[in-house]
């Protein structure tokens, strides 16, 4: 339990029905008799005046007390459920700061109950996810793995894991002991079954970090072949201006919005191309040429009834690698050419639509969610980040080391380390084994109240 009491508010900013004031830690008591004049009975909500310390009455509301340790943090935890005006969720929280609590650091509610061990790390990332969601689909895999469905798979990973190093550790302890399990035939099923067990995770974790963070997706191309309307055709709204006139767009354009639940940040960029004077249109160009350099995948457009041979630079001398582009051949409404994809080989698939009519978008569409290996599995799907995925690439790394050795030396010492990095690792996910710097930074993103 902790020695000093936080507080702070933790309802967005703005005016609506009702405002509430958290707190948490040991002063939690004293401040609901001074605000309110009662400590209410555990998690029953009471209808109260709430005064300041002259007892001028701020606001009337509800009170609800939650007594360590059951409660979100552990602590003794106090809400004050006020109407939600800015004025009087301040003078609510300044009376709860004079009465002995510190002003809450950004996640600090939510690293309290992690520090207590009501949730691990993975659940605590997820309250942060659930809240900033951006689809349904990315919310809905939050709330999983905050009810715990991937950290049961790392524990899964990790008992299985502990149980084969107790194994190569004992015969290393007591080589005098004959140990049936660790033929090498043996050793080497276990270590193949916790490569499935891994690879398994890190497909659904990709799911999760593409629910999370989606993709940027940057339209680019030679200026008049129908950018900006693709853009507002992929939205639905009317968010670059669409004239006859090339060069319409002379600065980036951002938008957003979802395939099957996946978020996609899209930019509309300034037409590329060579002969350019306008000092306006060389900044849109360079910015062009800066949006293309960050994307996870490029739209290369073209007009499909334009000449090719004037009116076509090179996508490749613009889209450097690894970055992967699609051509997209744009308004086959004007030639009558058949919507869908026209060619494909190593380098680049070529899709036909019109931006005006939609033909071919929905292919298009289907086509993106196949680039990044996005699959819309429904409720199997949870919440991930980049560091898990990072970390669990480290374990698979850890097990072929392994697998190597028992092939190879079949040196036990050697074999005993590489397991244990690799349950070490995974420690790194749920937060066993997390460095208290790393830890404040993941709190840190968290907003204030939570």
């Amino acid at each position: 339990m902790h020695h000093i009491t936080i507080a702070a508010i933790a309802t967005p900013p703005g005016i609506g029905g009702v405002g509430i004031i958290r707190i948490s830690g040991p002063a939690s008591v004293q401040i609901a008799k001074k605000i309110a004049g009662i400590v209410p009975p555990p998690r029953q909500a009471v209808l109260r005046q709430f005064r300041d310390t002259q007892g001028t009455v701020l606001d009337q509301g509800i009170l609800i007390y939650f007594p360590s340790p059951n409660s979100f943090t552990g602590d003794d935890v106090l809400e004050l459920h006020a109407h939600g005006g800015p004025i009087v969720l301040d003078l609510l929280l300044q009376q709860a700061l004079i009465l002995g609590a510190q002003l809450a650091r950004p996640g600090e509610f939510t690293e309290r109950a992690y520090l207590a061990g009501k949730i691990d790390l993975t659940q605590a990332e997820a309250v942060a996810d659930l809240i900033s969601s951006s689809t349904s689909a990315a919310a809905l895999a939050s709330a999983r793995t905050l009810q715990g469905a991937f950290s049961q798979q790392i524990y899964n990973l990790k008992d299985k894991l502990l149980a084969l190093r107790t194994l190569v550790e004992a015969s290393l302890d007591f080589p005098d002991e004959p140990i049936d399990l660790l033929s090498s035939e043996n050793l080497l099923g276990q270590i193949d079954e916790l490569n499935g067990i891994q690879q398994t995770l890190v497909q659904g974790a990709k799911q999760g970090q593409l629910l999370r963070d989606g993709i940027t997706l940057v339209i680019a191309g030679p200026p008049n072949v129908g950018k900006s309307s693709l853009l507002n055709a992929f939205t639905g709204r009317d968010t670059a201006i669409v004239t006859p006139i090339p060069g319409t767009t002379r600065d980036l354009l951002h938008d957003s919005m979802q395939i099957d639940g996946m978020p996609v940040h899209l930019l509309d960029t300034a037409g590329i191309h060579e002969a350019v004077t306008d000092v306006v249109e060389q900044e849109g160009i360079r910015r062009a040429k800066e949006a293309i350099s960050q994307a996870d995948r490029v739209l290369w457009v073209f007009d499909d009834a334009a000449d090719q041979t004037q009116q076509l630079l090179n996508p490749e001398q613009i889209v450097i690698p690894p970055i992967q582009f699609t051509l997209v051949r744009n308004k086959i409404d004007l030639t009558g050419t058949a919507p869908g994809i026209k060619h494909t080989d190593s380098r680049y698939i070529e899709i036909a639509v019109s931006a005006k009519t939609g033909l071919g978008l929905d292919v298009l569409r289907q086509h993106l969610k196949a680039c990044v290996g996005y699959q819309d599995t429904g409720e199997g799907n949870y919440m991930a980040r980049r560091r898990h995925l990072d970390i669990l690439h480290q374990v698979s790394t850890h097990l072929q080391a392994a697998r190597s050795l028992i092939t190879s030396t079949a040196a036990y010492e050697l074999i005993a380390e590489e397991l244990r990095q690799a349950h070490n690792a995974l420690g790194y996910i749920t937060g066993e084994l997390l460095p208290d710097e790393l830890l404040g930074e993941i709190f840190s993103q968290f907003c204030i109240g939570k």
